[in-house]
Formats: C-alpha cells, structure tokens, sequence
C-alpha cells in the first residue's frame, strides 16, 4: 500500500499499524495540503480542473482502464509461454463487461478457485479477503451481448473448491459474495472531531437515515439534529470525482451491492460522508485573459457581455488585471460556467484569442504553521519537451492545484491562485526567457499578494541557462529525479538579484492610420534580468530565432540549437569592427569613448552566452568586484564571432568598457538588440537603461546539497516493514 501524498510504503499485512491521518512526508512544507483548496468543479473534468492542455496529455488515467486490455489488443499483451500455465481473461465487474475491458492473469492448468481468485484480484489491486469473493462465466456469445448487465442470474458460478482445468471458460467475472451484515466507514468530511472515520456496523435493514442516526452521537452531535445532516457517496475517478447525496430510505447494503456489482475497483475507490446540510454557495472562478488592456472593469464586463451574452446576474468581474487584460470572473451557476468557458475557446477580440482557465479558491486560513508551498511553473515547450514531463512528475509528488502550465494563460492564474497565502515560494521550469517572463508578471502583480517577495528558484530547461547556472542549478535538466529537485528547492540559500528596466525611445515619426498624419511611436520599455547585447551578439540572436521559426520541429535539443548557433557565427565572422560609430554611450551621465569593437554587452549576472564569464577574473583598480545585487552593471565589449568564441572558450575575456546604475545609448542607425536572449532590430533613437525597483529574492542551490548528490540520494518512500515471523 503507498500513499499518493507522503509516499509513506507498507505490506498489506502491516497496513493497519499505519496512522490513517497523512503527514505529507519530507514535502510537507512545500505542499498545498488538499484541504486548504475549494473548488466548485461540477461540469469540469479533470484536464479542466488541473488546467491540462489537450495536447498535453501524456499522464494516463488510472480509472480508464489504460492498462486493461481490449479484445482486439489482447493478442499483443504478454503471454505466458510456460506450457504448464494457462492465460485468463478477467473482468471486475459489469461495467468492465459491457465496454469489453479485462485484464489478463496466467494461473497453473490445474489451480483451485481460491489461486485463480486470489489471482484475479491481484491483477485489480484489491487487497480484501478472497473468501468474500467468487468467480463467475460468460460464454464468448453472452460477452458480446448488449445486454449482459441483464443476464447475470444466467451466469454459472463456480463452486468453492472446484478445480480450473484446460477446459474452462477464457474469460471471467469477479463477483462479491452476498452477505448480511458489513462494517461501513463513514468519513466525517469537515467535521472537526479528530478522526479519520468511524466504522459502523450495518445489516440488511440499515438505511441512510438509520446510519446517520447511529453516527452523530460518535461524532459528539445531537441525535435531535439528524435532519441537518446527509449521507454523500463520492466516487474518485482518475477524471473527475463524482459525489451522490443518498436518499433517506435507500437501503445501505443494496446500495453496495450496486456498486460492486458495477465494479470491483470502483468500491475500492468509493467512500461515504456524513456532511452538514448548508446552503450551498456555486462560486466558480474563471480566468480570462487576452483581452484589451488598461481598461475598466466596467469596460472588461461590457466586452464580455457582448462577446459572450454573460448573464450579469450570474457573472461578475471580482479581480482586474488591465495591464495584463485580464479578468477573473465569479460565476454562480455551473452551466453558465461551464457554457462562458467553452465558447471562449472560439472568441477573438481585436483579432485575438481569448483563453480560460478553471481556478481553485485557497482558503489561507486552514494552512498548517510553518506552512511554504512552492507555486510551480512550466513551460512545456522548453529543454527539447522535457517540461512534459514534469509536469506529469509534479503533479504528482505536489497538489495538482499548484502545479501551472505556462502555456495555458501565462504565470497570471498562478499568482492569482496564490494570491492569499501569507508566505510561498515559485519554481520555474524553462529557459532564461521563462524566468524572465514569471519574474515580470511577478513584477506587474507584487502589490496585490499577501506574500510580496516570494523567493525564486529555476529549474533550467532553456539552451543558455546563464541564470540557472549562476544560482547552482547547473547548465540544463538531464533527467533528474523530481523528488530530489523539490528538495534542494527547500534546502536552497536566499539571495538577492538586481534587475533592470530598458526604455526603448525611437523618434521615428510613423503614419496614423486614421488620418494619415505622422505620430512619434510611444516607448517600449522591457525588463532585464541577465544582459542586454547590442551588434553582433543580438544578430547572432536575430539569425537563430528566424531559423527557428522556419522549422520549429527541428529545435527540440539543447545540441542542436548550439549547432546551429555555431552555424550562423560562422556566417558573420568577416564583419568589420565599427559599432562604436553607430552609437553612443552615456554611463551616469559621463560621455564614454568606445575602442574598435562589433558588440556592446550589458552584465547584470557573471554568466554570458552559455555559461562563460566576459567580464573575467582579473582585478582591476577601476572597477568593483562584480555582484549581481550591487546595483551596477558592467559594460563589456567584444571585436567579432572569433572574440566571442574565444570568450565561450575560456582562452579570452571581453573589454571592459565601465560600471554604473544609469546607462544612455544614442543609436545612429538600426541595430540589432537582445534582452536576455530575445532579439529585435531596434530603430534609431534612445536607450535608458536603469535599475528596476526592489530586488528580487532568487533561491540559490546550496554547496552542501550539491556535494550530497551523486553520493547519497535521499528517497521519498519511508517504509514499513514486517518481520518474517509477521509475515
């Protein structure tokens, strides 16, 4: 038996020596426990709930039957070749029989019921007692009947003590032996009593309301208020979780009769509630984004209902991102919900796409003491699809609910999500352009969480990785194992990183396109994190992000996408050395003279270009030692391709131009530009470069974890064990 969330492993037979309250392990800290989370999920599968991109799915559903086999695909399953064994079908239940779903067990020729039964409920992972079990068989002709679920008094049973021979049946049904009396779980939901259930003992005349007459005094509840209470059935699936309030007078045994009857498997995955009777709130929260920005909230609802027909006695706008145009809805009935959220998919506004997504509500009032979850974004489409899967491995070690796909609505919905809780860190899990990117929506979005400075830690899955291998997460994920990651993120040091704005001034007048007259373009300003590079360092850029737009498919390796930087530098390796005519440089306002170089370098971090060091080792009386939290960057200056090959090969380092907090750049001509690694061609005119408001807290690998990876390997299972005499 393993338990999902702490990972805790026991025998069967010591199951019951395990405590039923979950301590969530070593991660514990880091997890969002499920009980702080409310989600009003009705009309909302899965994928939508934990936000899974349809062409994402990679991680199977364990309830679908993924790995039952279907007639057609049973002749490529494994098969025993042992000539003393035979191969059986087996069903769990009608349910299994209808849509045709077995799976297969292989049992000795000559085996009594009791093996092949004890077989058969081992392949489903059903751990109850066999002797409560039997088998029965269908004919070949009444497994493809349409109406088998009515034909089970035909079906022949076998007799306790019969032998299988070569002769039997291929294919079988696990059936549940009748029984008079059962001992019932009843979970006390939010019921605070200290408890994980109570067990109760039930006959054939037990009903829902005789049961829940029996349950109140053991919860410490008045018998007289049995009527503000209710029996719940929840079924969890592997796509949704599907709750039944039972009636009054339905009789408990018939009731699981039904269900094992239905399947095996699904009574397993089946539990019942005693719940309070309140008057039920539907509060859906949907995320909106791609909408016009800097606009109202008044404006934002306008566009919706006009858009989408939403009802505004339904639907009302609760949170506003106009920088971001964005909006978090609150819907108060499911299939308004679940209609607003399907026909975004099809609604562009100012020719752009609108996308949803289902958020969970954190009710920060129930989170544990010391509690620090990490906020985790991926991006999919980083470090050759490696962000699949973590995705998969996250959300399985983590609360899905705090795992965020970066390409379903942006690193916003996660920020929203964690918007209460007091004290949170953030994992990002993709290039430098990734971090970048969270670190600016965390930027935008600061002064509205309760948690302003969330620590940052990196997971690198980019080609250059510059920042990840300053802060001690190496040059980019090789396949290591997820649980060992969250681990060194909650081992990790606090440090401090500077971080800069760059407002881009063109002067170009352009035309407006409602009459015609000439109009400055308005300044761009963008964020920096690690270097900004102007000539021949952001026309290397330039040329690889073309070749990758060209054929996208091909750059889905870190190998690859260095090949092919190779390739373009060697294009541009007869370029003549003067950029220092094409523009001019201020440093906190001091006109600096440039020597004879083909690219200009801004340094915020000592890491450029895939790992190499340009500013260099060397002291130098002029300049302070450099520190990505002193408020300076430092200007560096390289003479062409063979310089910056000589750099990224350790034999060089570049010239060192100045150091300071405030940088003008006049350019005389266009010019190719990068800002941590996104290329454009900028137009003449203005570049202020200047410090961006507070620090970012960053989370740096500790040395003494590094040194414990590769010796020792912390697991994430604790066990235990019995001895043989147990057994």
């Amino acid at each position: 038996m393993r338990c999902e969330w702490c990972g805790i492993l026991a025998h069967v037979a010591c199951f019951t020596a395990v405590t039923p309250e979950c301590t969530f392990g070593r991660l514990r800290n880091m997890i969002l426990p499920p009980n702080c989370v409310r989600l009003f999920s009705r009309n909302f599968s899965k994928m939508h709930c934990f936000r899974i991109s349809e062409s994402l799915q990679t991680e199977p559903d364990e309830d679908d039957d993924v790995d039952g086999l279907t007639q057609g695909s049973a002749k490529d399953a494994h098969i025993s070749t042992d000539s003393s064994k035979q191969t059986l079908k087996i069903f769990d239940g009608n349910d299994a029989v209808k849509r045709n779903q077995f799976r297969l067990i292989s049992v000795p020729r000559i085996a009594k019921n009791e093996e092949v039964v004890e077989a058969a409920l081992r392949t489903y992972y059903i751990n109850d007692d066999q002797q409560d079990y039997e088998l029965q068989t269908f004919t070949q002709q009444a497994l493809l009947s349409d109406d088998i679920i009515n034909r089970n008094d035909a079906s022949e049973e076998i007799c306790p003590g019969s032998v299988f021979r070569e002769s039997v049946p291929e294919a079988w049904i696990i059936r549940a032996k009748p029984k008079d009396h059962e001992v019932l779980r009843i979970y006390p939901a939010w019921l605070k009593i200290g408890m994980a259930y109570i067990s109760l003992r039930i006959n054939k005349e037990s009903t829902t309301r005789t049961v829940i007459k029996e349950v109140l005094p053991l919860l410490g509840r008045q018998v007289e208020c049995i009527d503000n209470y209710k029996l719940v059935e929840v079924f969890m699936g592997g796509k949704q979780v599907q709750r039944m309030v039972l009636d009054d007078q339905e009789l408990i045994i018939n009731r699981l009769k039904d269900i094992r009857k239905t399947s095996i498997r699904q009574m397993n995955q089946t539990r019942f509630y005693i719940v309070q009777n309140t008057k039920s709130v539907v509060r859906v929260n949907l995320f909106v984004g791609g909408l016009p920005p800097q606009l109202s909230a008044e404006d934002y609802t306008n566009i919706l209902k006009e858009e989408l027909a939403i009802k505004r006695n339904l639907v009302s706008v609760i949170h506003v991102y106009s920088s971001q145009g964005s909006v978090v809805l609150e819907v108060s009935c499911f299939s308004e919900a679940e209609r607003i959220y399907m026909l975004i998919k099809d609604t562009t506004v100012n020719d752009k796409q609108l996308h949803a997504v289902v958020l969970p509500e954190v009710l920060p009032a129930k989170l544990p003491q010391n509690s620090c979850p990490v906020l985790v974004f991926v991006n999919p489409k980083s470090g050759g699809l490696k962000g699949r899967d973590l995705l998969h491995s996250f959300r399985k070690l983590l609360n899905p609910h705090q795992i965020f796909e970066l390409t379903n609505g942006g690193p916003l919905p996660g920020f929203h999500t964690f918007s209460r809780i007091p004290c949170f860190r953030v994992l990002v899990c993709g290039g430098d352009g990734t971090v970048g990117w969270v670190l600016g929506a965390l930027e935008e979005i600061r002064y509205k969480l309760a948690c302003s400075e969330p620590s940052v830690a990196i997971l690198p899955l980019g080609t250059g990785n510059d920042l990840g291998r300053v802060l001690r997460w190496g040059p980019g994920y090789s396949g290591e194992d997820p649980y060992s990651i969250l681990i060194s993120v909650d081992e990790a040091d606090e440090v401090l990183m500077d971080r800069w704005t760059i407002l881009l001034d063109a002067p170009e007048p352009v035309e407006n396109s409602e009459n015609g007259a000439l109009e400055p373009e308005p300044p761009k300003i963008v964020q920096m994190n690690n270097y900004c590079g102007l000539g021949i360092d952001a026309e290397l850029s330039l040329d690889f992000h073309h070749a990758r737009e060209e054929e996208p498919g091909k750059f889905n390796s870190r190998f690859h996408n260095k090949g092919v930087y190779v390739k373009v530098g060697l294009q541009k390796i007869s370029h003549a050395r003067n950029l220092h005519k094409d523009l001019k440089l201020q440093v906190d306002q001091v006109e600096v003279e440039l020597p004879s170089i083909e690219g200009l370098i801004f340094i915020n971090i000592p890491s450029w270009g895939s790992g190499a060091d340009l500013w260099g080792s060397d002291n130098d009386n002029r300049f302070e030692k450099p520190q990505m939290d002193d408020g300076l960057l430092e200007v560096v200056g390289v003479t062409g391709v063979v310089h910056m090959g000589q750099v990224q090969g350790g034999l060089r380092s570049g010239i060192r131009i100045a150091q300071g907090s405030y940088f003008r750049i006049t350019l005389l001509k266009p010019i190719p530009v990068q800002v941590d690694g996104e290329p454009w061609i900028q137009p003449p005119g203005q570049i202020i470069i200047s410090a961006a408001g507070p620090k970012v807290h960053m989370l740096k690998k500790s040395k003494q974890k590094q040194k414990k990876v590769g010796s020792t390997r912390e697991t994430r299972t604790d066990s235990v064990s019995i001895t043989e005499e147990g057994r």
